[in-house]
This record gives C-alpha cells, structure tokens and sequence, in this order.
C-alpha cells in the first residue's frame, strides 16, 4: 500500500457566512473540476464570497464560485465562474432538499481545502439570521475580547 498524504490545506474561507447564518450541519463534498482550475486551486487561487449551493435533478450544484484562469492554461481554460457539480453521497442530498423545503434554510460553501491531492468544498446547512442577530453575536464577541483583555492585564 501506498503513503497517503492527508495534508488540509486551506484555500479560501467564507468568514461572512458565519455572520450571516446560524450553520446547523456541515458537509464536505468533493468538485468537479478541469484540470487548468485544480491547477489554479493548488496555486491558492480562488473565492467563494458571493457563492451559493443549489439541488437540481437531485444533483448539488455549486453557483459564483470564482476560480481564476490558470495562467499556463490557454485554450483549456474554462469560465470562472461556471456552475460546478458537487460530489455527495445521495442520502445526503436527499437530506439536503427536505431542509431547503423548509422555511428560512439554504446552502451555503463554508471553505475550499485541498485534502491530500483532492480538492474538497465544506458546505453548511444554513438559517439566516436576522438583523438583532448580528449585533447580539457582535456585542458578545466583543464582550469575550474584553474579558480576556482584563484578565491578561491581571496576570501581568
């Protein structure tokens, strides 16, 4: 048997979804992918911020996804932003569409890793949040900064 590299590497992150949504599950699914945009992907290039997951013919799909043009790719290139099919198993999918039926739940990618050669998407079940909902977050993080600022002036 062969080594495996299990090594994460983080490409992109999407710190906004955080604020904006309540994740209540969290998936990692697999892309579809060329093989100019892996290549963009191991260079660190892509962004996930205006992104969103969609279920069509039982299929998960991921929108806005930008992947830059890999820059030794030429006519192989494909467009940045084209939907991209999500690998998950059915039971999942299946699972996912009887939430979005739901009121108030959508789907939305969390971060973009590479795991050992492959490229993996970590997608969240997700509530919205409402707006006193961000300032309640806000007010408690900011009440966390201050503790562990007072107490670090303690220590000294």
């Amino acid at each position: 048997m062969g080594k495996e590299n299990t090594g994460i590497k983080l490409i992109a992150n999407n710190k906004k979804a955080y604020h904006d949504f309540f994740i209540e599950e969290k998936y990692e699914a697999g892309i579809e992918l060329s093989g100019t945009e892996i290549k963009s992907l191991r260079q660190g290039k892509c962004s996930i911020k205006e992104s969103y997951v969609g279920i069509e013919n039982n299929e998960t799909f991921i929108y806005g996804m930008h992947i830059p043009p890999y820059e030794k790719g030429n006519i192989f290139n494909k467009d940045p932003l084209r939907t991209r099919k999500l690998l998950l198993h059915k039971a999942e999918t299946r699972k996912l569409l009887g939430k979005l039926t739901e009121k108030g739940y959508t789907i939305v990618p969390l971060q973009v890793y590479l795991k050992g050669s492959l490229c993996k998407v970590e997608i969240g079940l997700a509530k919205g949040k409402k707006l006193y909902d961000k300032r309640e977050a806000i007010a408690a993080r900011d009440q966390k900064r201050e503790a562990e600022r007072d107490y670090k002036v303690s220590l000294r």
